[in-house]
């Protein structure tokens, strides 16, 4: 991935979820949180916080919708960030999910590479 982010010269996006999420996914490496958040800070990474009620029904629906896939807050958190924002292109390794998500416009998912 770092080689994708290296030549990027747009904006990050990603929601408060996601971090919360990769924070503990990366408290198992040494170094792993504080690499993520430093990355984060010199990237001016936006950061979308999805914590109204109405967000989280929202989130609570898609995650029904998509639970044969399946999809966890963090994955709907960015489904519902990419509609507000109109954004497509996403980094991920969730390649089956995000090849399955839709946007509420019925939009899919550009998988960056």
């Amino acid at each position: 991935m770092a080689a994708v982010l290296e030549p990027f010269t747009g904006q990050l996006i990603t929601t408060s979820a996601v971090i919360t999420e990769s924070m503990y996914f990366l408290s198992e490496v040494s170094g792993g949180p504080l690499a993520l958040a430093e990355l984060i800070t010199a990237s001016s990474t936006l950061i979308v916080d999805l914590a109204a009620p109405e967000d989280l029904v929202q989130a609570a629906r898609l995650m029904e919708k998509y639970r044969d896939t399946p999809m966890d807050f963090a994955d709907a958190t960015l489904v519902i960030a990419a509609d507000r924002v109109g954004v497509t292109d996403i980094l991920t390794l969730d390649r089956r999910g995000f090849s399955t998500y839709r946007t509420a416009k019925r939009k899919p998912f550009r998988i960056v590479e």
